[in-house]
């Protein structure tokens, strides 16, 4: 008997295809646009990277896309302006493989070892921790400035006025609009955005010129570098566990288990796989997009194969030049407002991700994880090992599993 999750690819889904990468657009390019990676190869290996985790989920494959990951941004941003594009790709290729460790380990183990290696007590200050890290560059480029605040790009009085009304209109279509529109309020927010910065003559469209309409993205291989890996390594663990938690959504909407059959250890090697084949041609890693999970939710559209058309769509976008050109002309402020509200939701995620697991944060035990977690992700602490520096997020998880691990549960009283 055929079931509305079965994979059956036919010419007239292309249209449902093309539908679902309008709705996960504007979260695929902000990645790239806001840490200095090609927009055009970022759509390149969202494709690529969703045909790799529909060939390992083969069995039984979830209707999801991959894209650009939001857990990554101020890492890469790090990495790019530290060691270049190629040598941060060396360590985004090692996360992938974090992901690929962890899914032989659940082959190994079971589903409930990741649980108990990285509970809700580590993993939610640790997105906390990946919002709120990013929300001075949100604040900056919402003033008109440089991601890092160095340069005064646009004047305050304009720039203020286009992100609150892009952030406005974001906030209002998440929440009010309706069908399928309620899934694009990324784009909603850039599209009116930009139209006011039109309004005010700020939008430059020499990019757009100067592209020619057919282009070989500029892929970037990786490079070995120890310390890039190193630094980037830990931040896997946050979007391992919310992995977890979109093949649940998926399963959810489609009444199907994917969790069972292709199981966790299937879902989490096709991540993994998918974010290390992205690093090979200089693109940012591979998540699921809940975007796109709405999307299937409110089409009903449950055939994996429409995936597949997303995947092509994104992968033949790629190489048209005149887009990268397009989406290099958004002005600052246009994407600022819209992160204020996007790095809050990640920190949000955080806290939401304690709530739901009922952690107690009077007990002092919990306490102290949750405090070394933000104030060592946040507060700028380095550890130096043999010569390599750990800090930031990637710090803040490694010092959260440690702590786990070593402090005892507090005493029934």
């Amino acid at each position: 008997m055929n079931k509305p999750t079965d994979y059956k690819f036919r010419v007239k889904d292309s249209i449902l295809g093309v539908q679902f990468l309008f709705v996960a657009f504007g979260a695929l390019v902000l990645v790239p646009i806001l840490t200095g990676l090609n927009p055009n190869v970022a759509f390149f290996t969202a494709g690529v990277g969703t045909l790799v985790f529909q060939f390992i989920t083969k069995g039984n494959i979830p209707p999801i896309f991959l894209a650009s990951s939001f857990a990554f941004i101020a890492p890469i941003s790090h990495g790019v302006k530290t060691w270049g594009i190629a040598a941060t790709m060396s360590g985004l290729f090692a996360a992938g493989l974090l992901y690929v460790l962890l899914s032989f380990l659940v082959r190994l183990k079971g589903d409930n070892f990741l649980h108990k290696l990285l509970p809700p007590i580590v993993v939610g200050p640790v997105i906390m921790a990946i919002g709120l890290i990013l929300s001075p560059a949100a604040v900056h480029m919402a003033m008109g400035r440089t991601g890092d605040g160095a340069v005064q790009v646009i004047p305050v009085e304009q720039a203020m006025i286009i992100s609150m009304i892009a952030l406005l209109v974001t906030v209002f279509i998440s929440l009010l609009g309706k069908g399928i529109f309620k899934l694009i309020p990324i784009l909603g927010g850039i599209i009116i955005g930009y139209a006011v910065s039109l309004y005010y003559g700020i939008v430059d469209f020499s990019p757009v010129k100067q592209a020619a309409w057919f282009i070989i993205p500029e892929f970037t291989a990786p490079e070995f570098n120890w310390q890039a890996i190193l630094f980037i390594l830990p931040i896997a663990i946050a979007p391992a566990i919310e992995h977890i938690g979109d093949m649940l959504a998926i399963s959810k909407v489609t009444k199907e288990d994917y969790l069972k059959k292709p199981g966790l250890k299937n879902t989490l090697l096709g991540d993994g796989l998918a974010t290390s084949v992205a690093s090979l041609f200089g693109g940012p890693p591979n998540t699921t997009y809940s975007e796109v999970t709405g999307a299937v939710t409110v089409t009903k559209a449950y055939n994996p194969a429409i995936m597949t058309w997303t995947a092509i769509a994104a992968i033949i976008l790629a190489f048209v030049g005149k887009l990268g050109g397009l989406l290099a002309t958004i002005p600052l402020p246009v994407m600022g407002g819209i992160m204020l509200l996007l790095f809050g939701i990640i920190a949000s995620i955080g806290i939401s991700t304690l709530i739901k697991a009922n952690t107690d944060l009077s007990c002092p035990r919990n306490m102290a994880i949750v405090a070394m977690i933000l104030v060592f992700s946040i507060g700028g602490m380095t550890f130096n090992f043999g010569g390599v520096a750990f800090s930031g997020i990637g710090l803040g998880a490694i010092v959260g599993i440690f702590l786990n691990l070593i402090l005892p549960q507090p005493r029934e009283s």
